[in-house]
């Protein structure tokens, strides 16, 4: 759902965050081209989710059953295509072309017709002369050719055939394979215990790093993040030369963003908010990794949960809260 904070505190690059390496029970899930793959798969998400939220919002009463009916279509035939690929680069054979022929029709290109058989050329010069009247009144009528089958159909036909059976098999080595969801739920789990900390779920929609932060903060409120979307904008456009060089479109742009749509939050935002409210920022991963930012704060600290896998539009942070501390607020030394 969310990118991610760097492994330092200066913002050094911008290359996907928490890229670090992984457990040894998950490298052989995560090689470099699977991580690709993956990355690619949450950026269109989170497109996705952006598309969505904008449809829902421009809906009406009397369209609204209609808006959401197309919404859940178009991410249900996006997950598909992402299982589908996934899929196929775990199997070793990501080019596989089992339908170009299809395809080509689908993107409007010509298909040209098969070739015409020899004996249904059309050659009039060939033609015999028709019979006198009298004779073909008597003449024993000729049988009609047997037509034959169209071979661009049956081939299209063959193709869709296989074509379901590939995916067929692709499902159900899907299904075979260990879920990376499930191992990064466990790793967390134990993660969490081991800092002495709970977790509180924070909802998958697009505001969650600023929804944490504000149950960090002690405002549990389902509309808190309103606040710390504010202030991060605030703080960015305050301190614009600390974030420009990092951002890929104008600082108003990307401001007007966090403060007025469910945009996710990423790097440049969670040291933002860090520096905005003088909280240290604890970042634990399902690596075992503690990213640490803001360490020179004074006013407490904020510890969150970054997940990559669990969630279904990528990327997302939980808030966790020192097992004392779980109803709410800093977590204090």
């Amino acid at each position: 759902m969310v990118s991610a904070p760097p492994p330092n505190s200066n913002l050094a690059r911008s290359e996907p965050p928490f890229s670090n390496p992984v457990c040894p029970s998950l490298r052989f899930l995560l090689s470099t081209s699977m991580d690709e793959l993956l990355a690619r798969h949450r950026k269109e998400l989170r497109d996705l989710q952006s598309q969505i939220t904008q449809k829902k919002k421009q809906a009406t009463k009397k369209n609204r059953k209609a808006i959401n009916a197309d919404c859940d279509a178009l991410e249900s035939s996006t997950r598909a295509r992402h299982a589908a690929e996934i899929s196929a680069l775990a199997s070793g054979d990501p080019s596989t072309d089992l339908n170009k022929t299809e395809r080509d029709a689908d993107e409007g290109r010509y298909i040209p017709p098969p070739s015409p058989e020899p004996d249904e050329e059309v050659s009039g010069a060939s033609n015999p002369p028709a019979p006198p009247l009298e004779a073909s009144a008597t003449a024993t009528p000729s049988p009609q050719p047997t037509r034959k089958p169209n071979r661009q159909k049956a081939r299209l036909a063959r193709r869709a055939a296989e074509m379901e059976a590939a995916s067929a098999a692709a499902a159900a080595e899907t299904a075979s394979q260990p879920s990376l969801r499930s191992l990064e739920i466990t790793k967390m789990a134990s993660l969490i215990r081991n800092h002495n900390l709970a977790e509180h779920q924070i909802a998958p929609d697009g505001h969650c790093l600023y929804s944490a932060f504000s149950h960090a903060l002690g405002n549990p409120a389902k509309d808190g993040y309103k606040e710390t979307r504010r202030k991060c904008g605030e703080f960015m456009l305050g301190h614009r030369d600390d974030f420009e060089a990092f951002l890929e479109e104008p600082i108003e742009s990307h401001v007007e963003k966090v403060m007025g749509t469910a945009e996710w939050g990423g790097q440049a935002e969670v040291m933002a908010l860090g520096r905005a409210y003088d909280v240290r920022v604890n970042v634990l991963q399902a690596e075992g990794r503690v990213e640490k930012m803001n360490e020179e704060a004074k006013e407490g600290e904020v510890w969150l949960a970054y997940y990559r896998h669990s969630y279904g539009l990528g990327e997302h942070y939980n808030v966790l809260m020192k097992k004392e501390g779980v109803e709410g607020g800093l977590n204090r030394e």
